[in-house]
């Protein structure tokens, strides 16, 4: 079973250092006038003293050398309507540049080579710029006349976690301090302090103090669990009659719809008092895997067929897959889903944020009403093509 919690869904502090052996990167960056020389030292995962995976903090080191005579002048100031989003073709990111261009924004989209291009950001009316935050020369480039950078990526499954999560956002964020990026938002987890045992966790908890000490006007976000993952989690499979995996867990999660998360994370963006402030959105309600599936066969008109894995096993699984070295990141990423399996709430109260935003609870959308409007659109249109295949037509 795959569980997603925002992706989408970490701060050096004391408890981050360990005392492990890491290893130092130097890269030189070129940006317009000055050279920018981003020296961060970035740790190799290691076991501490709590047999745990662990990683150190990048110090942030950044010295501009001179290649010729500066002109002094005031340059041409950057808009606050020009953004940057990064991980804009994922399941939040893409909601954050509708958004943004929805609201007048200049949006500018960080994308990695891929053999099928992003053509539908650019149908929307977004800048695409090629660039890859595994490989940090690339970074700068798509920074220059730059305001704000919205941070949702995360790695891809067949990849370290570390890579990008990691040592990528470690770069991007020194080459925002180093070419005078005014706000960061950066995307985060629920909860991932207190799950240290969990290495992607681990990691966004880490990039959060990070991201304070670099001393970028930030805002941190951090998220339970989206919406529109159940779609090809639970309803799809049962309308097409397939297995749905769930586990017997009694994990509750505060699902919300990526449509609201960008809404508010606007609200937020334009608030200058939530500076340096970290926000928790979460649903309106939490729910548990049963519940989802139980509310998915009343909205299909049918019955699931499913799968139930033991928490017992992904435990087993993952201890497993620690004896061989190629499939490390396998568990690594069991270990988030034990997480997600185990007797955890992802929740948190909103009042005093919807306060803070200025937003009506009864303006975010229900688990229910999000559901109902899939089912009852999907459903619709399966019966149209159904009435279509049965007409026959005849030519004289």
């Amino acid at each position: 079973m795959v569980l997603r919690l925002p992706t989408h869904l970490a701060t050096p502090g004391n408890h981050c250092r360990r005392h492990c052996d890491a290893f130092s990167s130097r890269r030189a960056i070129a940006a317009s006038d000055a050279l920018v020389s981003c020296l961060p030292s970035l740790a190799s995962p290691c076991a501490s003293s709590s047999s745990r995976r662990s990683y150190f903090l990048p110090v942030v080191k950044c010295t501009a050398q001179q290649t010729g005579p500066v002109n002094l002048a005031p340059g041409t100031p950057v808009r606050p309507t020009s953004i940057l989003v990064v991980g804009a073709t994922g399941t939040l990111g893409r909601q954050i540049v509708r958004r943004a261009l929805d609201e007048g924004y200049e949006v500018r989209c960080l994308v990695r080579p891929r053999p099928a291009p992003a053509d539908f950001l650019r149908d929307w009316g977004a800048i695409v710029v090629n660039a890859d935050l595994s490989k940090p020369e690339t970074i700068p480039a798509t920074l220059v006349g730059i305001h704000t950078i919205i941070d949702c990526a995360t790695g891809r499954p067949e990849e370290p976690i570390k890579t990008v999560d990691w040592e990528g956002k470690v770069a991007l964020i020194q080459c925002a301090k180093a070419m005078g990026i005014q706000k960061y938002i950066f995307f985060s987890i629920h909860n991932c302090d207190k799950h240290p045992e969990v290495p992607l966790m681990e990691i966004k908890y880490c990039t959060e103090k990070f991201l304070k000490d670099a001393g970028l006007n930030h805002i941190i976000i951090r998220l339970c669990g989206f919406m529109q993952g159940l779609i090809g989690q639970y309803a799809v499979p049962i309308l097409e009659e397939k297995s749905v995996w769930g586990t017997d867990a009694p994990t509750r999660i505060a699902y919300m719809d990526t449509q609201d998360i960008a809404r508010l994370t606007f609200i937020a963006l334009r608030n200058e008092n939530i500076n340096g402030k970290l926000l928790t959105f979460a649903g309106p309600r939490a729910w548990t895997t049963q519940e989802v599936i139980t509310l998915c066969e009343r909205l299909a008109g049918q019955d699931a067929n499913v799968t139930t894995v033991p928490v017992s096993v992904l435990r087993f699984t993952r201890q497993l897959t620690r004896f061989f070295e190629w499939t490390n990141d396998v568990a690594d990423r069991l270990a988030f889903s034990e997480v997600l399996t185990s007797d955890t709430v992802f929740s948190v109260p909103m009042t005093e944020t919807y306060d803070l935003l200025g937003v009506d609870a009864k303006d975010i959308i229900t688990l229910e009403k999000y559901l109902q409007d899939y089912f009852t659109n999907i459903l619709k249109k399966l019966k149209d093509l159904k009435a279509q295949s049965k007409q026959s037509d005849f030519f004289i």
